[in-house]
């Protein structure tokens, strides 16, 4: 709590009289000094109560008027006059200090100057005090929430001790937990530095403002790329113990996920075995699906399997390093717990759902981000439990092929007829002419208009679906829309310029092998 002018008058032991300036008690105190100079202000820094008997004081009305506004302007606090010189303070300092609302303070009695000194010196000792005790016990409480309730009471101490609310993100920006519980406003600007920040891929912390409030945005890990991200909501105050506090939390939260990354890379491992029975064909889990599934759950089919090749061996570290990019581009534990990660030697299969947009091309990103490498995946679709083996077979030919990227059985075939049917030239002409404007657009405003348009259509027109694979709120993706709609002159609702839209969008792929 910061110290005022008018907790200074009222500290025990210090004699002293308001004279003058009384609407400005609630000035911040920072320091009390003495000084006798007639110009003090190009040796103070804001926040001070200036204390004096007076000798600097000009002896024309207007010097001392200009004198009572350069240190009203200079962000001082007040000023203090001893005791020996009150009966001889000129009015018109008075008058100033109350039109300036700058606090005229008498020291009276035996009260030296550096009583008032000590005693200032000793309030901001006394609250550093409380901040530490504070924060220790906020600190404490964290630890405990730890143990007993996992991320949710971290959140819920962390954001008690500041006095705001808190929030957990994945390593998309998309929100998991907040305490309070229920969408903030202040949460899509917190996803918005997420985004602005992310692309970096190191750990970091920024900070910034939302509606009056102090905003702070963490990353989670110990090394290498954001695992997730905290945000905080709280009043302005003192920020060094609300980094301090934030940054404990972030360590709370960063070894709680270790601890569930372990966990699940061994149940992981168990299920990996049993599928290995299933593409050797052992007839005791072949026999039965019901016992395939007590013994290894998986999505429900159809099935995309993605088969990736590491140019460096193989081994665990593929699969514990999959499991974070799983838990960044599906979000979701209840689907990311029947997903299949299977090691085999230089590579990797995973068995998605099929859904649409494509788990797998996010997945190969992200994956190739946190292994800081391109990486080739191979995808096809398996649509039961008998055709995995064949699936995993065509879609690790696939992996095993020149170049990076995702590529998938079902598209690579039509795709290339359609490719090799069209004159390059005439694709870029067709390209510029729909959505050349949007990529100006883009450029010129820094935007995302055609990579929004195209998760779009992609999706379906599924809006949330869409807006969850760009990681952004449902309502920023409808505004990107109506921009794009209205910079490119094609309406979404008119199914030829969808199609011309996505096909626009898609000449990159037209014209690029892959």
């Amino acid at each position: 709590m910061a110290l005022t002018v008018a907790d200074v008058l009222a500290t025990d032991g210090l004699e002293l009289k308001l004279l003058a300036g009384g609407s400005g008690l609630h000035r911040t105190v920072r320091w009390a000094h003495a000084t006798e100079l007639m110009d003090p202000v190009p040796w103070l820094r804001g926040g001070e109560l200036v204390l004096t008997v007076g000798l600097g004081l000009p002896e024309d009305p207007e010097g001392r008027r200009d004198y009572v506004r350069r240190l009203s302007d200079a962000g001082c606090a007040g000023i203090g006059f001893a005791a020996e010189v009150l009966d001889a303070l000129p009015a018109d300092v008075l008058d100033e200090a109350d039109r300036r609302g700058l606090p005229v303070i008498g020291v009276l009695g035996r009260t030296p100057f550096i009583a008032v000194t000590e005693a200032v010196a000793r309030r901001h000792a006394e609250e550093r005090m409380r901040a530490e005790r504070h924060a220790i016990k906020v600190q404490e409480a964290m630890a405990r929430a730890a143990l007993r309730s996992g991320p949710g009471g971290i959140l819920a101490e962390l954001a008690r001790g500041v006095d705001g609310e808190t929030l957990l993100m994945d390593a998309a920006g998309r929100p998991t937990t907040s305490r309070p519980q229920g969408n903030r406003d202040w949460h899509v600007e917190a996803a918005r530095l997420v985004t602005d920040i992310s692309g970096r891929r190191v750990q970091g912390v920024v900070a910034g403002e939302h509606g009056g409030r102090y905003l702070l945005v963490q990353s989670l890990g110990l090394s290498g790329p954001p695992r997730g991200w905290l945000a905080l909501s709280c009043p302005e105050g003192d920020r060094q113990h609300q980094r301090l506090l934030s940054n404990h939390a972030a360590v709370l939260l960063t070894i709680d996920m270790l601890g569930v990354r372990a966990s699940r890379a061994k149940v992981h491992e168990q299920r990996s075995r049993v599928f290995a029975g299933l593409l050797d064909g052992d007839p005791l889990i072949t026999a039965s699906a019901e016992r395939l599934e007590e013994l290894c759950p998986l999505p429900e089919p159809p099935f995309e399997v993605v088969s990736f090749r590491f140019e460096d061996g193989e081994g665990p570290e593929p699969a514990r390093t999959a499991l974070d990019a799983l838990t960044d581009v599906i979000g979701d534990t209840a689907v990311e717990e029947r997903v299949l990660l299977h090691p085999v030697p230089a590579g990797l299969v995973v068995v998605l759902p099929d859904v649409r947009p494509r788990l797998g091309p996010r997945l190969t990103d992200r994956l190739g981000e946190l292994a800081g490498t391109a990486l080739r995946a191979g995808a096809s679709t398996a649509h039961g439990i008998t055709g995995l083996a064949a699936a995993v077979r065509r879609a690790s030919e696939l992996a095993t092929a020149d170049g990076d990227g995702y590529v998938h059985a079902d598209d690579i075939g039509a795709w290339t007829l359609l490719r090799e049917a069209v004159a390059p030239d005439g694709v870029r002409r067709f390209a510029d002419a729909v959505v050349g404007r949007l990529y100006a657009h883009d450029r010129r405003n820094g935007t995302r208009l055609a990579a929004s348009l195209r998760t779009y259509l992609e999706a379906g027109g599924n809006l949330e679906a869409a807006a969850s694979a760009l990681g952004v709120h449902r309502n920023t993706l409808r505004a990107r829309l109506r921009t794009a709609e209205r910079v490119s002159r094609r309406s979404l609702a008119d199914p030829k310029d969808r199609l011309e839209l996505w096909l626009a969008l898609s000449a990159d792929d037209l014209l690029s092998p892959g």
